[in-house]
């Protein structure tokens, strides 16, 4: 962990340390300059740079951005960075060497020796600091050093002193050294390997090896048998012992506790010894014991080592070589492949074939021992009280925001993990309820200081209202065994009653089901009243909606005002929410402990003063307006908050504010049944109040400028005066539609709008009608807002791309992002039926989701033997052909079972017999309606829920359109499901087995905290990028990582942004080797934190390449466009804008290095892509257009050159109109093309006579190549036919037609490509810092440029460029940059205006 300053977390390494360490910790010294100023262009050491990124991805940054960041500058906080040497003596005698600064911690401290080698396997001492006037200070771990010392004048040295070990420590210290001996921790990156395979080959291959084709117009079209792709074999596992496993000597007898023994260990090394091995106070050493009995006494030869690794190098040579190796191995790797990830995403596909299970006995003695995320006995966690703790830390400044923000972090990361193994605990049967002797619907548990409960999905109940819904798999009678309640953190009474959580949908009270954190009041008499259509205050929405609360009150972040630690865990159909448990709530009488809120549906309504004066302040950041309610007894109560949310004070005299599941106001455009918790997203609730906070300063500016005119211009006769302030009011209104311009007074305004959550609702409102009926309308007109204004620009950024979804996955986090809720998705795919790639999106994503529900409501139906066969019966019928197969035998042997179990059943009329048999019933219930799921039922329900939850009717040919792989990907993500990663024939009957079904994880949402204030960094560095102003962004940036680092760690979303924004100035700025290093790390991020086939991690392998095509390295970077075509297939298909984009890439690679014939063939695909899927009038397309049009002018071919260029232009007219400044752009090539065709046309005229060396030329091409023959007497003719089959070969040549190479060069040919990449610097794209030869033509090229020269000498053209008007500040179209810059870096860019394209023009 960092310390307390906020400087860099791996800041400090041992200079005696490993390479990668090294470089790790220059990485880190350098981005912790907040204020660095932007390397720039290093020359000659680009290549240096790039062959060490190349190994480690890391290396020699400091040489890249140390030499060029200087330290001068002040960070944001007035702070420099400032490094000092201090010396450490380990405990093993050696000596090295740290650099600190007296901000760090001595955590810190710790944590830099706990990763460096020679220390790594010490984990019990103190330390002492020696200072340079001969004093010696103990150090606390939580002190800072400055608080100690001065380190700054130099002469301070620290020592490691061993400490005692205890049990707990002692332990601690032998699981550390079984993590050392494993290199399961290090997650190797692919990038990490190529580079490393390129760098082996480029030295074992003597000269430069011909750059290979890709195979992505191949495999795109055959993407299932490409799931063996996507993962590759983990590191190897060098073996260094045995087994190290606790022995069955233990516990330590008393006696011999006595005389410090505090454990005995088990080892078997790898020469074949068994010994056993006591563990002391002080020391470890072998025993006497051979046998069954204890011989405490060492050996006559025997070690003692105060560390376990220590002892362990003694007694066996080679576990002291695999120890060193496995160091290596570490060393050599990123630093970033080493850490581990808090909350790593679930891998859809699994390692085919499976792997082997060995015998391993320190795992068992780990699965066995640990229960379900819980501490050790004695130990667990308060995590209620550890959470508002950090929250009350100080955070006045920088350094105390920064602490507390990690604290936060690190906290609620840890809860979410526990709560995690506790709920599959729960699900599992192996945490009992807490309440028994309750009906099963109603059991809750509490494990580990988590509070767990059951939410239902509602939907499908209701749609199960339905009596011809076929896939109805229990009835309404049978509701009361699946319904439970999700109750919160509420106080029961001394007789173990609880309160109300939630409310009915009736306001009726006996309908409401009562519930608090772990107890029910008087559950068993309203049993019989429970419905599952009309009760929805434990679905799965609510669920949702309460976490979304939750996380808002914790962003406002208002003192005094608490909220609870919240997680939802998906796993096996069931739905559990865990949450921190208020203290006190489960012991005495706190029935006076509701202060604020209600808990009977509104019909007693408490309210405190004190409570209300805290909610209101958190009501105006969150839009929530100020109202009054009537209660059950008509007295008006004034809340800032829904009626159903509960404010409670705990025994730690805490205020906690509970159940916020409708934080924001109710959706006007849903109101009928189950849609009670249809509640609009706060980010379209922000959106609508700066919305309407500008229209009504604009209406209040109208109103005062009338006003002024009345008083001013009494007179008719003023026309003069009111036309001039009609003119001023013109001006005004367009100065404050600006939103930048006029920032102050919008955002105060924008406080002023407040809705009221409880209008719409069945809770009476109090106040005036006119006051309510304005309250409603403005509900209202946001609802309007969101289908009028919101949806259609959503759908127009569609079009545009500015916004470019490609799997569900980032579609919902898109629509999340413009405050859309999901269930306008029907909606959506109506108004994009002219995208094709987003009408299959959304119509797969109805499809996904609906097909989840439905397969959650058959697992939570299975036993546990049934999973691995349900899951794969369901994707054969779900993808496959009608599954004709059966389990008949499977069923009669379940039947049988079920009815022995029920004549087994005692007779008496017991609550535990009738219990048991109506489970006994309804398993066998369950196993009947299971055995008969068929490809039609699973559909026709697919296609009943997607009407009742989307309102949407899928098309009759859905299954058969459906992207197979696509769709179980995201089927799979969604559920937790991992398959097999092998080839599948998806077009069979039963594409699927059951032993493909490989694993189920749990899917968790969670309220982990963000870091506000290096978020808000990030989106200044946005803008600052947008302007142009590249040293200033960077500065942002870095500034931005620094602090993510000290927070998160490197392991996060947010930290591989920055990474990226990072790569991209560095990219503008021509640091092509900064930017590799930037993009390697936020590659690997991806890879860890995102997935492996995460489009983000798709578009990190496009940027890598890119970058390393910009240093030359082109066949590299075509392993990494392979491996984006790969992942792009997996995650949207082979037909979306972004695979054309990556085509257009691919082809530009193609063409730098002279290979023009595949360079035609991913052109024309990505313009097929285009037209098909955006139009022949999009932008894009136009792109396309002018890509094949530079393509041809390559190769000379001016006639097709001109005729794709005049496409381009025609596109840009009728999108941007004439005056624009790539229309005239357009222009000027066409002018080019023009003036280049007139020159060849003239040079054919005037008869030249052909030089020698180019008349044998031509003569050697022919008579190797008869077929070519015709064609070049015709051109040497200068017969008006020349066209026919010039045109014919450049139709074969875009075909991708094999043709031979020649031995020649052709210049003039070399020279274009030249243009080509002026073009591209003026576009931003890539700026080559030294140049690149082109390689061989096929003959083909040089025969027509001897046909297009009129079969003359290769002299070059009077232009030089490629403008006719030779003009060089305005030679490169600039479409490309409307969508991407360059395309397929995402639209990180897109949004740059022109002042930054020129800058960026010119620093190129």
């Amino acid at each position: 962990m960092a310390g307390k300053s906020g400087r860099g977390k791996n800041r400090g390494r041992a200079h005696s340390s490993s390479h990668a360490q090294q470089s790790n910790a220059a990485v880190d010294r350098s981005s912790s300059n907040s204020s660095a100023e932007l390397p720039k262009e290093n020359g000659d050491a680009g290549d240096h740079v790039l062959d060490k990124a190349a190994c480690d991805g890391a290396a020699d940054e400091s040489k890249v951005q140390e030499a060029n960041a200087p330290d001068s500058n002040k960070s944001k906080q007035g702070e420099d960075v400032h490094l000092y040497p201090v010396s450490v003596k380990t405990q093993s005698g050696e000596k090295l060497e740290l650099q600190l600064n007296p901000g760090d911690s001595v955590m810190d401290i710790r944590q830099f020796l706990l990763d460096a080698p020679e220390t790594c396997f010490f984990t019990c001492y103190d330390l002492i600091l020696h200072s340079k006037d001969g004093s010696i200070h103990h150090l606390e771990d939580y002190h800072e050093i400055a608080e100690i010392a001065d380190i700054t004048s130099g002469g301070c040295s620290l020592e490691m002193i061993g400490g005692l070990y205890d049990e707990r420590s002692i332990r601690a210290h032998v699981r550390r050294a079984r993590e050392l001996l494993s290199l399961s921790s290090l997650h190797s990156s692919l990038s990490t390997t190529y580079a490393l395979q390129h760098e082996a080959n480029n030295q074992t291959v003597a000269g430069r090896a011909e750059v290979p084709e890709l195979d992505g117009l191949g495999f795109m079209e055959e993407i299932a048998g490409s799931l063996d792709k996507l993962s590759f074999s983990p590191s190897k596992e060098t073996k260094c012992v045995e087994s190290i496993v606790f022995s069955s000597f233990n516990p330590v007898p008393s006696h011999r506790r006595l005389v410090g023994d505090l454990i005995y260990l088990d080892i078997e090394t790898l020469e074949g010894h068994k010994v056993c091995i006591t563990g002391t106070t002080r020391t470890f050493y072998v025993n006497s014991s051979l046998g069954s009995v204890l011989d405490p006494r060492p050996t006559k030869n025997s070690s003692e080592s105060f560390t376990l690794i220590g002892l362990l190098q003694k007694i066996s040579p080679k576990f002291k070589k695999g120890f060193r190796e496995i160091l290596d191995q570490k060393a050599a790797a990123h630093p970033f492949e080493s850490v581990q990830s808090l909350l790593p995403p679930n891998s859809w596909l699994g390692t085919y074939p499976i792997p082997e299970h060995k015998r391993d006995a320190a795992r068992a003695e780990d699965s066995l021992v640990l229960s379900y995320g819980s501490e050790l006995i004695g130990m667990q966690r308060d995590w209620n009280e550890e959470l508002q703790s950090c929250r009350e830390f100080p955070h006045n400044s920088f350094q105390e925001r920064i602490l507390r923000d990690r604290a936060l972090y690190k906290v609620t990361c840890d809860f979410v993990d526990a709560a995690t193994k506790g709920a599959i605990g729960v699900i599992n049967r192996c945490i009992p309820p807490i309440n028994p002797t309750d009906p099963e619907c109603f059991h809750m548990y509490v494990h580990n200081n988590i509070f767990f409960s059951f939410a239902v999905d509602s939907d499908l109940s209701l749609m199960f209202k339905s009596p011809d819904n076929s896939i109805k798999s229990k009835s309404l009678q049978d509701s009361e065994n699946d319904i439970t309640v999700r109750s919160t953190s509420l106080p029961p009474a001394a007789d173990v009653k609880g309160l109300v959580h939630g409310t009915d949908e009736m306001a009726d009270p006996k309908d409401t089901i009562t519930g608090s954190e772990g107890q029910l009041a008087d559950a068993k008499d309203k049993q019989a009243d429970i419905q599952m259509t009309d009760n929805e205050q434990a679905t799965y929405a609510s669920a949702n909606n309460d976490l979304r609360g939750t996380k808002a009150y914790q962003e406002a972040d208002i003192s005094g005002l608490h909220n609870l630690a919240m997680a939802i865990i998906d796993y096996r159909g069931h739905r559990v929410v865990a949450q921190s448990i208020i203290p006190g709530i489960l012991q005495g009488d706190k029935s006076d402990s509701l202060l604020y809120g209600s808990v009977d549906n509104g019909k007693k309504i408490c309210w405190n003063e004190m409570f209300h004066a805290k909610v209101l302040e958190a009501a105006k950041v969150l839009h929530i307006k100020e109202h009054s309610v009537l209660d059950g007894f008509g007295n008006p109560i004034k809340l800032a908050a829904p009626v159903e949310c509960k404010g409670i004070i705990g025994s730690d005299d805490r205020h906690y504010l509970l159940d916020l599941m409708r934080v924001t106001p109710r959706d006007a455009n849903y109101v009928g049944e189950g849609s009670r918790f249809c509640v609009l997203r706060p980010e379209l609730v922000s959106s609508f109040c700066q919305v309407e906070a500008a229209e009504r300063l604009n209406g209040k500016i109208k109103d005062d400028v009338n006003t002024q005119m009345e008083l001013h211009s009494p007179d008719l006769d003023a026309a003069s005066g009111c036309e001039s302030a009609k003119v001023d009011v013109t001006k005004e209104e367009s100065e404050t539609a600006q939103p930048n311009e006029s920032a102050p007074t919008s955002a105060s305004s924008c406080e002023d709008i407040l809705l009221n959550p409880n209008v719409l609702t069945e809770f009476p409102l109090a106040g005036c009608e006119e006051e309510i009926a304005t309250d409603e309308a403005l509900v209202k007109k946001a609802g309007s807002y969101l289908v009028d204004v919101v949806i259609p620009k959503f759908v127009k950024d569609l079009n545009t791309l500015e916004v470019s979804p490609m799997d569900g996955q980032t579609l919902a986090e898109a629509l999340h992002a413009h405050g859309i809720n999901v269930r306008y998705l029907g909606k959506i795919a109506k108004m994009t039926k002219h995208l094709p790639h987003i009408w299959d999106l959304c119509v797969t994503e109805i499809i996904v989701r609906s097909a989840k529900h439905i397969l959650k409501d058959i697992l939570r139906q299975c036993e546990d033997h049934e999973l691995g066969f349900t899951m794969s019966q369901f994707l054969n019928c779900f993808l496959g052909h009608d599954v004709t197969r059966t389990v008949k035998n499977n069923i009669s042997n379940m039947r049988s079972r079920a009815a022995r179990k029920v004549s087994r059943e005692p007779t008496q009329n017991s609550v535990k017999g009738q219990r048991n048999s109506s489970n006994a019933a309804m398993a066998l219930k369950h196993h009947v309606a299971y055995a008969h799921i068929t490809s039609e039922v699973v559909w026709s329900g697919i296609e009943d829920f997607a009407k009742h939850k989307y309102q949407f009717t899928l098309p009759d040919d859905a299954k058969l359109q459906v992207r197979k792989v696509s769709t179980i990907r995201n089927l799979c993500q969604k559920l937790g499901i991992s398959i097999a990663a092998r080839k599948y024939d998806l077009d069979a009957t039963c594409p699927f087995q059951t032993s493909d079904v490989l694993d189920l994880q749990p899917v968790v949402k969670h309220s982990v905290p963000v870091c506000i204030e290096a978020k808000d960094l990030i989106e200044t560095g946005k803008l600052r990028l947008a302007e142009g102003m590249l040293n200033e962004a960077y500065s942002l940036f870095s500034e931005a990582f620094s602090i993510l680092q000290q927070v998160t760690g490197p392991m996060h979303r947010e930290v591989a942004n920055c990474c990226r924004y990072l790569a991209m100035v560095l990219y503008h700025a021509g640091d092509m080797a900064g930017a590799i290093i930037q993009q390697h790390k936020e590659l690997i991020i991806n890879e860890r934190c995102l997935g492996l086939d995460h489009p983000d991690t798709a578009h990190s392998y496009g940027n890598m390449a890119l970058f390393y095509h910009g240093l030359n390295q082109t066949e590299l970077a075509l392993r990494y466009m392979s491996r984006t075509l790969l992942l792009l297939s997996l995650s949207c298909g082979s037909d979306h804008p972004d695979v054309a984009a990556t085509f257009i890439n691919v082809a530009m690679m193609y063409q730098d290095i002279g290979k023009m014939n595949i360079a035609l063939r991913y052109l024309q695909e990505a313009l097929k892509k285009n037209e098909r899927l955006l139009g022949q009038e999009h932008i894009q397309t136009a792109v396309c257009y002018h890509a094949l049009a530079i393509a041809f002018n390559c190769i000379g071919a001016y006639k097709l050159s001109l005729q794709h260029e005049r496409r381009t232009y025609d596109i840009l007219v009728k999108q941007l109109g004439e005056d624009d400044s790539r229309t005239r752009d357009s222009q000027n090539w066409i002018n080019t093309f023009k003036l280049r065709d007139i020159q060849v046309n003239a040079q054919k005229q005037k008869g030249q006579i052909a030089s020698a060396a180019s008349t044998q030329k031509a003569i050697d091409i022919l008579k190797a190549h008869p077929d070519l023959m015709q064609a070049f007497q015709v051109a040497a003719g200068g017969s008006a036919s020349s066209g026919t089959p010039m045109n014919k070969n450049l139709s074969a040549a875009m075909m991708g037609d094999a043709i031979p190479r020649g031995r020649g060069v052709d210049e003039r040919a070399a020279r274009a490509a030249a243009e080509v990449r002026k073009k591209a610097a003026a576009r931003g794209l890539l700026i080559r810092p030294q140049g690149i030869s082109v390689q061989t033509l096929p003959q083909l090229t040089q025969l027509l440029s001897i046909i297009n020269s009129g079969a003359t000498d290769a002299q070059p053209i009077e232009t030089n460029n490629c403008l006719a008007n030779g003009s060089s500040k305005d030679d490169g179209l600039t479409v490309g940059q409307e969508v991407q810059t360059p395309v397929g870096l995402g639209a990180g860019l897109a949004s740059l205006d022109s002042k930054r394209k020129l800058k960026s023009n010119s620093t190129s």
